[in-house]
């Protein structure tokens, strides 16, 4: 900045009149690009959900309720997961986009699954293991002899016992079960004692109720496990035949997730006006808890690291997870997001 201060007036005056005629002309030119844009008919795209809706899909709706996907030419359709789930819909192209997570990506391009990685919807892991407080169990050490219920992924044995490792416990001792959808707070009184959880609704919502638990979070132990979940995710045809469509669909959702970070309180008014059956207390307060988690230290929502993926990649390898190394570069793309 010093050196500036000795430019003189004159140049500052041509660089002036050269600032505003370039942005008189953008302006123009943007003015007609909106016109144009709002002249074409709208292109229907559909978006399937991980999950039912909740705060990690909020900057979609955002997207859709404000006219940010709109504006960019899209009419978009927000569905949930048949039983196929997301990733199928999209690889099939069921779906044009989905919600879904890196190791869902990871696993799909090692079965030749041409899926990809377009953008993270939140920059850390935020799950981890959850347990009621009186369940005393606060380390993976007390995993032994606790039952844990999860939905049948090999990857669920593979953590709890990468995590166990590193306090020398036995993972024999565990006993897994699958508890497929039911409710955390129901299991946890009935047959299970811990359960794999976002803490952004799960344990938010524990806050609400009340119910105190632990949170053994998967960072806290292992740097390879701090991986990108959600993701935005399409397939390799979307995004060789219709690029601008991909385009367009990444600009319209960074808004929306940019609005949510800036505005937590008006974005979970969105999402319980579009998803009215969801509990709005919890709407409110997970929004508030997550919208600061969208971005975090990153310099541009969505962002990905090769790091991150290279290192879950390898975490899962090593455990056998995959058949054979992921080729990282092919797995996500950073070509969407908005500077």
């Amino acid at each position: 900045m010093g050196s500036r201060n000795h430019w003189n007036k004159a140049k500052w005056g041509i660089m002036g009149l050269a600032l505003v005629l370039a942005l008189t002309g953008c302006g123009a030119a943007n003015k007609e690009q909106t016109q144009a844009a709002a002249d074409k008919p709208l292109t229907k795209v559909k978006v399937v959900l991980d999950w039912t809706p909740n705060t990690n899909h909020t900057g979609l709706y955002v997207a859709r309720d404000k006219g940010f996907f709109k504006k960019q030419g899209l009419d978009v359709e927000i569905i949930q997961p048949g039983e196929a789930g997301a990733d199928t819909m999209v690889a099939t192209g069921a779906a044009d986009f989905g919600v879904g997570y890196q190791e869902g990506v990871t696993q799909a391009r090692i079965q030749g699954v041409p899926l990809v990685s377009i953008a993270a919807i939140i920059q850390h892991n935020t799950s981890g293991f959850a347990s009621p407080a009186d369940k005393n169990i606060k380390s993976p050490k007390d995993f032994e002899g606790k039952t844990y219920g999860g939905w049948g992924s090999p990857a669920e044995a593979a953590v709890i016992e990468s995590l166990m490792q590193e306090e020398k416990a036995d993972v024999k001792k565990v006993k897994i079960v699958s508890i497929g959808e039911a409710d955390f707070f129901t299991a946890v009184k009935k047959n299970i004692d811990f359960a794999w959880i976002f803490y952004g609704w799960t344990g938010v919502e524990a806050e609400l109720r009340g119910e105190k638990i632990n949170m053994i979070y998967l960072t806290d132990y292992s740097k390879k496990l701090d991986y990108y979940t959600p993701i935005l995710e399409t397939n390799e045809k979307m995004i060789t035949d219709h690029k601008d469509i991909v385009q367009a669909f990444v600009t319209a959702s960074a808004e929306g997730y940019k609005f949510a970070i800036d505005h937590p309180d008006d974005a979970a008014e969105v999402l319980i006006k579009a998803v009215p059956d969801l509990n709005a207390d919890l709407v409110r307060a997970s929004q508030k808890w997550i919208s600061p988690k969208y971005q975090d230290d990153a310099k541009r929502w969505g962002e990905q690291k090769r790091d991150v993926w290279a290192n879950y990649a390898g975490w899962m390898f090593d455990h056998k997870l995959l058949k054979k190394e992921l080729d990282v570069d092919k797995a996500f793309t950073n070509t969407f997001i908005p500077e």
